[in-house]
Protein backbone atom coordinates (compact mmCIF):
# COMPACT_ATOMS: atom_id res chain seq x y z
CA UNK A 1 0.00 0.00 0.00
CA UNK A 2 3.18 2.31 0.53
CA UNK A 3 4.13 3.48 -2.61
CA UNK A 4 6.43 6.62 -2.14
CA UNK A 5 9.65 5.49 0.39
CA UNK A 6 10.34 9.00 0.31
CA UNK A 7 7.61 10.18 2.11
CA UNK A 8 8.57 7.65 4.92
CA UNK A 9 10.18 4.34 5.45
CA UNK A 10 8.31 1.16 7.01
CA UNK A 11 9.72 -0.01 10.37
CA UNK A 12 9.76 -3.55 11.81
CA UNK A 13 7.95 -3.71 14.92
CA UNK A 14 6.66 -6.71 17.25
CA UNK A 15 5.08 -7.32 20.23
CA UNK A 16 3.62 -10.61 22.46
CA UNK A 17 0.17 -11.15 22.60
CA UNK A 18 -0.93 -13.23 26.08
CA UNK A 19 -3.67 -15.34 23.84
CA UNK A 20 -1.93 -15.46 20.47
CA UNK A 21 1.98 -15.45 21.29
CA UNK A 22 4.31 -13.60 19.27
CA UNK A 23 3.69 -11.15 16.26
CA UNK A 24 5.77 -9.24 13.58
CA UNK A 25 4.50 -6.68 11.68
CA UNK A 26 5.25 -3.02 10.20
CA UNK A 27 4.85 0.47 11.62
CA UNK A 28 5.52 3.89 9.15
CA UNK A 29 7.80 6.32 10.11
CA UNK A 30 7.32 9.79 8.31
CA UNK A 31 10.37 11.42 7.32
CA UNK A 32 10.75 15.35 8.50
CA UNK A 33 8.72 18.14 7.05
CA UNK A 34 10.87 20.05 4.27
CA UNK A 35 11.37 23.55 3.90
CA UNK A 36 9.93 24.17 0.72
CA UNK A 37 5.74 23.31 -0.38
CA UNK A 38 5.22 20.09 -2.12
CA UNK A 39 4.18 20.25 -5.32
CA UNK A 40 0.42 21.71 -5.68
CA UNK A 41 -1.99 22.15 -8.48
CA UNK A 42 -4.12 24.79 -9.83
CA UNK A 43 -7.17 24.12 -8.13
CA UNK A 44 -5.47 23.40 -4.77
CA UNK A 45 -3.74 26.94 -4.96
CA UNK A 46 -7.05 28.45 -5.55
CA UNK A 47 -8.78 26.66 -2.93
CA UNK A 48 -6.09 27.63 -0.21
CA UNK A 49 -6.54 31.49 -1.55
CA UNK A 50 -9.90 30.81 -1.07
CA UNK A 51 -9.24 29.61 2.69
CA UNK A 52 -7.22 32.90 3.18
CA UNK A 53 -9.39 35.08 2.38
CA UNK A 54 -12.44 33.51 5.01
CA UNK A 55 -9.79 33.33 7.42
CA UNK A 56 -8.99 37.40 6.76
CA UNK A 57 -12.60 38.22 6.79
CA UNK A 58 -13.22 36.63 10.28
CA UNK A 59 -9.90 38.31 11.78
CA UNK A 60 -11.06 41.58 10.31
CA UNK A 61 -14.19 41.17 12.53
CA UNK A 62 -12.59 39.90 15.41
CA UNK A 63 -10.53 42.59 15.31
CA UNK A 64 -12.88 45.31 15.37
CA UNK A 65 -15.06 43.41 18.31
CA UNK A 66 -14.84 45.99 21.71
CA UNK A 67 -13.92 42.66 22.72
CA UNK A 68 -12.78 39.66 20.97
CA UNK A 69 -12.13 37.24 24.03
CA UNK A 70 -15.73 37.62 24.23
CA UNK A 71 -16.25 35.37 22.03
CA UNK A 72 -13.33 33.14 23.21
CA UNK A 73 -15.29 30.38 25.64
CA UNK A 74 -18.37 29.75 23.85
CA UNK A 75 -16.69 29.36 20.49
CA UNK A 76 -14.46 26.56 22.35
CA UNK A 77 -17.19 24.70 23.94
CA UNK A 78 -18.97 24.10 20.19
CA UNK A 79 -14.88 23.43 18.94
CA UNK A 80 -14.15 20.83 22.16
CA UNK A 81 -17.94 18.85 21.35
CA UNK A 82 -16.91 18.42 17.69
CA UNK A 83 -13.13 17.20 17.90
CA UNK A 84 -14.00 14.97 20.39
CA UNK A 85 -17.21 13.33 18.54
CA UNK A 86 -14.24 12.94 16.03
CA UNK A 87 -12.44 10.64 18.15
CA UNK A 88 -15.85 8.89 19.23
CA UNK A 89 -16.64 11.17 22.52
CA UNK A 90 -20.18 12.10 21.81
CA UNK A 91 -21.80 14.82 24.14
CA UNK A 92 -24.89 16.92 22.44
CA UNK A 93 -23.90 20.30 21.84
CA UNK A 94 -26.65 21.47 24.36
CA UNK A 95 -25.48 20.26 27.26
CA UNK A 96 -21.77 20.70 26.13
CA UNK A 97 -22.71 24.55 25.97
CA UNK A 98 -24.84 24.53 29.34
CA UNK A 99 -22.27 22.17 31.68
CA UNK A 100 -20.50 23.01 34.50
CA UNK A 101 -17.45 23.16 34.10
CA UNK A 102 -15.81 22.27 37.06
CA UNK A 103 -18.69 19.26 37.67
CA UNK A 104 -19.36 17.72 34.79
CA UNK A 105 -21.53 14.75 35.51
CA UNK A 106 -20.88 12.49 32.76
CA UNK A 107 -17.48 10.64 31.19
CA UNK A 108 -17.97 12.30 27.98
CA UNK A 109 -18.42 15.57 29.33
CA UNK A 110 -15.58 15.04 31.59
CA UNK A 111 -13.88 14.81 28.27
CA UNK A 112 -15.36 17.39 26.48
CA UNK A 113 -14.65 20.10 29.17
CA UNK A 114 -10.97 18.69 29.25
CA UNK A 115 -10.26 20.80 25.83
CA UNK A 116 -11.77 23.82 27.23
CA UNK A 117 -9.40 23.59 29.74
CA UNK A 118 -6.45 22.62 28.02
CA UNK A 119 -6.98 24.57 24.87
CA UNK A 120 -7.76 28.30 27.28
CA UNK A 121 -4.10 27.37 29.28
CA UNK A 122 -2.52 26.55 25.32
CA UNK A 123 -4.07 29.86 23.91
CA UNK A 124 -2.64 31.77 27.33
CA UNK A 125 0.98 30.31 27.00
CA UNK A 126 1.14 31.01 23.74
CA UNK A 127 0.28 34.63 24.46
CA UNK A 128 2.36 35.12 26.56
CA UNK A 129 5.76 34.24 24.19
CA UNK A 130 5.92 30.59 25.77
CA UNK A 131 7.39 28.47 22.34
CA UNK A 132 5.46 25.26 20.96
CA UNK A 133 7.35 22.62 22.56
CA UNK A 134 7.32 18.92 23.37
CA UNK A 135 7.03 19.72 27.09
CA UNK A 136 4.28 21.93 26.13
CA UNK A 137 2.45 19.59 24.36
CA UNK A 138 2.89 16.77 26.90
CA UNK A 139 1.29 18.71 29.89
CA UNK A 140 -1.65 20.05 27.47
CA UNK A 141 -2.11 16.02 26.38
CA UNK A 142 -2.01 15.43 30.10
CA UNK A 143 -4.59 17.92 31.15
CA UNK A 144 -6.74 17.13 28.13
CA UNK A 145 -6.63 13.14 29.76
CA UNK A 146 -7.69 14.51 33.55
CA UNK A 147 -10.13 12.06 35.09
CA UNK A 148 -10.00 9.68 32.33
CA UNK A 149 -9.30 5.80 32.65
CA UNK A 150 -5.05 6.84 30.49
CA UNK A 151 -4.97 9.98 33.11
CA UNK A 152 -2.22 8.29 34.67
CA UNK A 153 -0.30 7.04 31.75
CA UNK A 154 -0.62 10.26 30.19
CA UNK A 155 1.47 13.65 29.82
CA UNK A 156 4.33 12.12 28.60
CA UNK A 157 5.08 10.73 25.04
CA UNK A 158 3.38 7.18 24.73
CA UNK A 159 5.93 4.09 25.73
CA UNK A 160 3.80 1.62 23.82
CA UNK A 161 2.78 0.48 20.30
CA UNK A 162 -0.29 1.56 19.05
CA UNK A 163 -2.19 0.97 15.58
CA UNK A 164 -5.34 3.00 14.09
CA UNK A 165 -8.57 1.67 12.85
CA UNK A 166 -9.09 -1.46 11.13
CA UNK A 167 -9.38 -2.26 7.26
CA UNK A 168 -12.42 -3.17 6.20
CA UNK A 169 -10.56 -6.66 4.48
CA UNK A 170 -9.88 -7.62 7.85
CA UNK A 171 -11.19 -10.18 10.01
CA UNK A 172 -12.21 -10.20 13.41
CA UNK A 173 -9.70 -12.97 14.49
CA UNK A 174 -6.25 -12.39 14.68
CA UNK A 175 -3.64 -9.71 16.03
CA UNK A 176 -5.38 -5.82 16.10
CA UNK A 177 -1.28 -4.74 14.21
CA UNK A 178 -2.49 -7.14 11.55
CA UNK A 179 -6.13 -6.02 10.92
CA UNK A 180 -5.11 -2.04 11.56
CA UNK A 181 -5.49 1.03 8.79
CA UNK A 182 -2.61 2.35 10.21
CA UNK A 183 0.74 1.98 12.61
CA UNK A 184 2.27 4.95 13.55
CA UNK A 185 5.84 5.18 15.00
CA UNK A 186 7.63 2.49 17.03
CA UNK A 187 8.05 4.53 21.08
CA UNK A 188 11.00 5.30 22.17
CA UNK A 189 14.11 7.93 21.59
CA UNK A 190 13.30 8.28 17.54
CA UNK A 191 9.75 9.23 18.34
CA UNK A 192 10.82 11.73 20.55
CA UNK A 193 13.22 13.20 18.54
CA UNK A 194 10.72 13.41 15.02
CA UNK A 195 8.08 15.35 17.55
CA UNK A 196 10.83 17.62 19.10
CA UNK A 197 11.85 18.34 15.17
CA UNK A 198 8.17 19.16 14.43
CA UNK A 199 7.57 21.18 17.23
CA UNK A 200 10.78 22.87 15.86
CA UNK A 201 9.36 23.00 12.19
CA UNK A 202 6.35 24.38 13.83
CA UNK A 203 8.45 27.38 15.42
CA UNK A 204 10.21 28.46 12.24
CA UNK A 205 9.05 31.37 9.84
CA UNK A 206 8.09 29.84 6.54
CA UNK A 207 6.80 33.46 4.94
CA UNK A 208 8.10 33.24 1.29
CA UNK A 209 8.54 29.61 1.12
CA UNK A 210 5.51 27.81 2.59
CA UNK A 211 1.82 29.94 2.33
CA UNK A 212 0.63 29.80 6.09
CA UNK A 213 -2.45 27.16 5.22
CA UNK A 214 -0.05 24.85 3.86
CA UNK A 215 2.13 24.69 6.61
CA UNK A 216 -0.64 24.40 9.15
CA UNK A 217 -1.77 21.06 6.68
CA UNK A 218 1.76 19.88 6.42
CA UNK A 219 2.17 20.17 10.61
CA UNK A 220 -1.24 19.10 10.93
CA UNK A 221 -0.54 15.75 8.61
CA UNK A 222 2.71 15.30 10.72
CA UNK A 223 1.31 14.87 13.80
CA UNK A 224 -1.39 12.97 13.50
CA UNK A 225 1.10 10.49 11.44
CA UNK A 226 3.67 10.64 14.51
CA UNK A 227 0.74 9.58 17.04
CA UNK A 228 3.11 10.87 19.78
CA UNK A 229 0.32 9.94 22.75
CA UNK A 230 -1.53 6.96 24.10
CA UNK A 231 -4.67 9.22 23.37
CA UNK A 232 -5.76 12.38 22.48
CA UNK A 233 -4.05 12.90 19.51
CA UNK A 234 -6.71 14.13 17.15
CA UNK A 235 -8.07 16.69 19.66
CA UNK A 236 -4.20 18.09 20.53
CA UNK A 237 -3.79 18.28 16.47
CA UNK A 238 -6.23 19.73 15.71
CA UNK A 239 -6.17 22.55 18.66
CA UNK A 240 -2.48 22.93 17.01
CA UNK A 241 -4.07 23.70 13.26
CA UNK A 242 -5.47 27.12 15.38
CA UNK A 243 -2.31 27.75 17.09
CA UNK A 244 0.00 27.59 13.72
CA UNK A 245 -2.38 29.73 12.34
CA UNK A 246 -1.97 32.20 15.13
CA UNK A 247 1.59 32.01 14.99
CA UNK A 248 1.75 32.29 11.22
CA UNK A 249 -0.19 35.63 11.44
CA UNK A 250 -3.20 34.57 10.08
CA UNK A 251 -5.43 34.93 13.34
CA UNK A 252 -4.91 37.55 15.83
CA UNK A 253 -7.73 35.93 18.48
CA UNK A 254 -8.42 32.34 18.38
CA UNK A 255 -11.89 32.05 17.84
CA UNK A 256 -11.63 29.58 14.90
CA UNK A 257 -13.82 26.21 15.04
CA UNK A 258 -12.21 24.10 12.79
CA UNK A 259 -13.37 20.46 13.99
CA UNK A 260 -17.17 20.87 12.84
CA UNK A 261 -16.54 20.31 9.21
CA UNK A 262 -13.74 17.72 9.60
CA UNK A 263 -16.73 15.90 11.94
CA UNK A 264 -19.07 15.74 9.21
CA UNK A 265 -16.30 14.54 6.40
CA UNK A 266 -14.58 11.83 8.89
CA UNK A 267 -13.98 8.84 6.79
CA UNK A 268 -12.55 11.45 4.11
CA UNK A 269 -10.55 13.17 6.82
CA UNK A 270 -9.18 9.85 7.47
CA UNK A 271 -8.47 8.64 3.65
CA UNK A 272 -7.00 12.35 2.79
CA UNK A 273 -4.08 11.66 5.86
CA UNK A 274 -3.52 8.12 5.05
CA UNK A 275 -2.95 8.97 1.52
CA UNK A 276 -0.27 11.00 2.09
CA UNK A 277 1.81 8.45 3.71
CA UNK A 278 0.74 5.55 1.75
CA UNK A 279 1.14 7.62 -2.21
CA UNK A 280 2.65 10.98 -1.13
CA UNK A 281 -0.21 12.84 -2.39
CA UNK A 282 -0.56 16.32 -0.73
CA UNK A 283 -2.13 18.00 -3.35
CA UNK A 284 -5.26 15.78 -2.32
CA UNK A 285 -5.07 16.31 1.52
CA UNK A 286 -3.99 20.65 1.29
CA UNK A 287 -6.93 21.18 -1.28
CA UNK A 288 -9.47 19.11 1.57
CA UNK A 289 -7.70 20.54 4.57
CA UNK A 290 -8.05 24.51 2.92
CA UNK A 291 -11.55 23.71 2.25
CA UNK A 292 -12.50 22.41 5.61
CA UNK A 293 -10.50 25.44 7.53
CA UNK A 294 -12.62 28.15 4.25
CA UNK A 295 -16.05 26.48 5.64
CA UNK A 296 -14.62 26.56 9.26
CA UNK A 297 -13.83 29.99 9.20
CA UNK A 298 -16.95 31.17 7.16
CA UNK A 299 -19.24 29.09 9.69
CA UNK A 300 -17.22 31.10 12.63
CA UNK A 301 -18.24 34.23 11.03
CA UNK A 302 -21.15 33.77 10.94
CA UNK A 303 -21.82 32.34 14.43
CA UNK A 304 -19.24 35.44 15.75
CA UNK A 305 -22.00 38.16 14.02
CA UNK A 306 -25.04 36.22 15.50
CA UNK A 307 -23.81 36.46 18.89
CA UNK A 308 -22.65 40.00 18.30
CA UNK A 309 -26.15 40.80 16.96
CA UNK A 310 -27.99 38.86 20.45
CA UNK A 311 -25.92 40.70 22.27
CA UNK A 312 -27.29 44.04 21.10
CA UNK A 313 -30.75 42.53 21.09
CA UNK A 314 -30.50 41.11 24.52
CA UNK A 315 -28.92 44.86 25.94
CA UNK A 316 -31.98 46.53 23.90
CA UNK A 317 -34.35 44.75 25.95
CA UNK A 318 -32.93 45.49 29.22
CA UNK A 319 -32.48 49.39 28.01
CA UNK A 320 -36.16 49.31 27.38
CA UNK A 321 -36.98 47.50 30.75
CA UNK A 322 -37.31 49.81 34.07
CA UNK A 323 -33.47 48.50 34.93
CA UNK A 324 -31.30 50.77 34.60
CA UNK A 325 -27.47 49.78 36.32
CA UNK A 326 -24.54 48.98 34.18
CA UNK A 327 -24.42 46.06 36.00
CA UNK A 328 -27.65 44.35 33.83
CA UNK A 329 -25.68 45.31 30.39
CA UNK A 330 -22.64 43.72 32.03
CA UNK A 331 -24.81 40.56 33.44
CA UNK A 332 -25.68 40.08 29.36
CA UNK A 333 -21.67 40.57 28.31
CA UNK A 334 -21.25 37.31 31.01
CA UNK A 335 -24.13 35.71 29.66
CA UNK A 336 -22.64 36.03 25.61
CA UNK A 337 -18.97 34.63 26.91
CA UNK A 338 -20.27 31.57 29.43
CA UNK A 339 -23.00 29.87 27.98
CA UNK A 340 -24.26 29.36 31.49
CA UNK A 341 -22.89 30.42 34.70
CA UNK A 342 -23.94 30.69 38.54
CA UNK A 343 -24.99 33.69 40.62
CA UNK A 344 -21.97 33.00 42.20
CA UNK A 345 -19.82 33.80 38.99
CA UNK A 346 -22.00 36.74 38.70
CA UNK A 347 -21.43 37.91 41.77
CA UNK A 348 -17.42 37.18 41.73
CA UNK A 349 -17.22 38.65 38.08
CA UNK A 350 -18.81 41.76 38.41
CA UNK A 351 -18.00 42.92 41.29
CA UNK A 352 -21.46 42.58 43.48
CA UNK A 353 -22.50 41.01 46.27
CA UNK A 354 -24.25 37.53 46.48
CA UNK A 355 -27.35 39.45 47.36
CA UNK A 356 -27.48 41.77 44.80
CA UNK A 357 -26.22 39.45 41.93
CA UNK A 358 -29.06 37.00 42.71
CA UNK A 359 -31.34 39.80 42.33
CA UNK A 360 -29.63 41.03 39.49
CA UNK A 361 -30.44 37.77 37.63
CA UNK A 362 -33.90 36.91 38.86
CA UNK A 363 -34.51 40.66 37.18
CA UNK A 364 -33.00 39.33 33.47
CA UNK A 365 -34.73 36.01 33.90
CA UNK A 366 -38.08 37.91 34.34
CA UNK A 367 -37.46 39.53 31.15
CA UNK A 368 -37.14 36.55 29.03
CA UNK A 369 -33.17 37.39 28.86
CA UNK A 370 -31.89 34.67 31.09
CA UNK A 371 -33.10 30.83 32.14
CA UNK A 372 -32.37 28.41 34.51
CA UNK A 373 -30.75 25.38 33.27
CA UNK A 374 -32.60 23.19 35.72
CA UNK A 375 -34.58 23.34 38.74
CA UNK A 376 -31.82 22.12 41.09
CA UNK A 377 -31.94 24.49 43.93
CA UNK A 378 -28.66 23.52 45.35
CA UNK A 379 -26.64 24.31 41.90
CA UNK A 380 -28.44 26.69 40.05
CA UNK A 381 -26.68 27.44 36.55
CA UNK A 382 -28.36 30.15 34.20
CA UNK A 383 -28.28 30.57 30.61
CA UNK A 384 -29.47 33.32 27.66
CA UNK A 385 -31.85 31.00 25.35
CA UNK A 386 -30.93 33.24 22.58
CA UNK A 387 -27.49 32.74 22.92
CA UNK A 388 -27.79 28.98 23.05
CA UNK A 389 -29.67 29.52 19.58
CA UNK A 390 -26.84 30.84 18.45
CA UNK A 391 -24.42 28.87 19.45
CA UNK A 392 -26.33 25.51 18.51
CA UNK A 393 -28.37 25.94 15.15
CA UNK A 394 -25.55 26.64 12.70
CA UNK A 395 -24.42 23.41 11.04
CA UNK A 396 -21.50 22.85 8.90
CA UNK A 397 -21.34 23.48 5.33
Amino acid sequence: MFQKPEMGSLVPIDGHDPQLGEWNHRAFVPVPLGEEMPPLTAPTFLAVADARAALAALDSTARQLPNPQLLRLPTLRREAQSTSALEGTYAPLAAVMTADENNADTAELVEVLNYVRMANLGFERIARGESISVSMLSELQGVLMRGTPLHGSSGRIRDNQVVIGRRADSGHLGFPAHAARFIPPPPGVPLEASLRDLTDWIQRPHTGSIDPVVAAAMSHYQFETLHPYRDGNGRLGRFLIVVHLQLGGVLSEPTLTVSPWFEARRADYYDRLFDVSARGDWDGFVEFFARGLRAAAEQTHRQMVALVRVQAELKDTVRTSALRADSAHALVDLAVANPSFTVRKVSNDLGLSYTRANKLVRQLVSLGVLSQVSEDAYDRRFFAPRVLRALTEDTPG
